[in-house]
C-alpha cells in the first residue's frame, strides 16, 4: 500500500499506534481486574514507551523479515489480495507479539529467575488478542484511514505514470 518511505513510515507509526492502543487497552483490563477509567490512565502511561518501542522494533528490525517470509508463501499482484494481507499480518504478529511480549516483561516485570515463564506465559496471554485485533479490526482501520489519508497521492502517481507511459 505505501508508495514510498515516507508513506511507510506513516503506515507503520499508525500501526504501531492502533496495535498498542488496543494491546494496553487489553492488557490493562487484564491488570486491573476489569474495564475501568483507571485503564485509560494506565494505558496511557505505559504507550509514552512502548509506541516508539514498537514502531522501532517493526519498522527497523521485522519488517524486512516479514516482507521475505511473505513473498514465499504469497505472490502479490497473483494470488488474493485479501490472502496476500492475512498471511503478511500474521507472520508479522508471529514476530512482533513474542518481541513485544519479552520487552514488556522486561519493563514492567524486570529480570527475575522466572523470565522465561513470565515471557512466555505474556505471549500466550497476548498472542490470540494480537492477532484477532490485527486481523479483524487495527489492520482494516489502518489500512481504511492510510487509503483515505494518501487518496489524492495514489491517483495523481496512476495519472502521472498514465502520463508518461503515453508520452513514451
Amino acid at each position: 500500500m505505501p508508495q514510498n518511505k515516507r508513506q511507510e513510515v506513516i503506515f507503520a507509526g499508525m500501526m504501531s499506534f492502533f496495535m498498542i492502543l488496543g494491546m494496553e487497552f487489553y492488557n490493562g483490563s487484564l491488570q486491573l481486574g476489569a474495564w475501568t477509567t483507571e485503564v485509560f490512565g494506565l494505558m496511557a502511561s505505559e504507550m509514552r514507551l512502548m509506541l516508539p518501542l514498537c514502531f522501532f522494533i517493526s519498522f527497523f528490525v521485522v519488517e524486512k523479515r516479514v516482507q521475505s517470509l511473505s513473498v514465499r508463501m504469497v505472490t502479490p499482484g497473483k494470488d488474493h489480495p485479501v490472502f496476500v494481507t492475512l498471511v503478511r499480518a500474521g507472520i508479522t504478529v508471529s514476530f512482533m507479539c513474542p518481541i513485544m511480549s519479552l520487552c514488556a516483561t522486561l519493563i514492567f516485570q524486570g529480570i527475575s529467575v522466572n523470565i522465561i515463564n513470565q515471557w512466555l506465559g505474556t505471549v500466550i496471554r497476548n498472542f490470540p488478542m494480537a492477532f484477532f485485533w490485527q486481523i479483524c479490526y487495527c489492520g482494516l482501520l489502518v489500512r481504511c484511514l492510510f487509503r483515505k489519508l494518501f487518496a489524492g497521492t495514489a491517483q495523481k502517481q496512476t495519472s502521472e505514470r498514465t502520463d508518461s507511459a503515453e508520452m513514451g
